[in-house]
């Protein structure tokens, strides 16, 4: 795709979704602007080797972007390197991609309705900003990954805490 297609797909995106693309780039995510055959988990966008494909026609919410580069950063760099559309089913996993989507809309300035949309997560939306908000979940977990600190820890090191990310790509092994 040249410069000014790219461009002209990225603006075809709108203010949220171009807005996250930008970020997404900015902290070494690849963003491939393509069509996708198929269905895919979440309409217009897949996970692919270090990136994600994003299909302007066919994304349907643009958190949806967050959310699965969620699943990228918080991977293992090698793993992230090779990884593919299926994300698995591990429940730590998702809680941690949830987790850092909603600290990456904090930080983008979003609304967590932006990530956390009515059309999706099985209807507790609504509770998920809430526990997200308050720290209450997934917090421990990009903390042991190096990316964040919990509220005591950030306090007792002088810096910003959760929801502030020390990193937005989990760099390797902490344990």
């Amino acid at each position: 795709m040249g410069a000014m297609s790219e461009l002209r797909s990225v603006e075809m995106l709108g203010g949220d979704a171009a807005k996250i693309v930008g970020f997404l780039r900015e902290i070494g995510l690849g963003v491939r602007l393509a069509p996708l055959e198929g269905e895919t988990f979440l309409p217009g966008v897949c996970l692919e080797p270090g990136g994600l494909v994003v299909d302007a026609e066919k994304l349907l919410y643009p958190g949806d972007l967050l959310h699965e580069a969620g699943h990228l950063a918080v991977m293992l760099p090698e793993v992230r390197k090779i990884a593919g559309p299926d994300v698995g089913i591990d429940m730590g996993d998702e809680i941690a991609a949830q987790c850092w989507s909603y600290a990456a809309a904090v930080h983008l300035g979003l609304a967590a309705e932006v990530v956390f949309h009515e059309h999706g997560y099985h209807d507790s939306a609504e509770t998920l900003i809430g526990v997200y908000r308050e720290g209450r979940a997934g917090v421990a977990l990009l903390q042991w990954m190096g990316m964040t600190l919990e509220a005591k820890r950030a306090a007792e090191a002088a810096v910003p805490g959760w929801p502030s990310m020390k990193r937005w790509l989990r760099a390797d092994a902490e344990v």
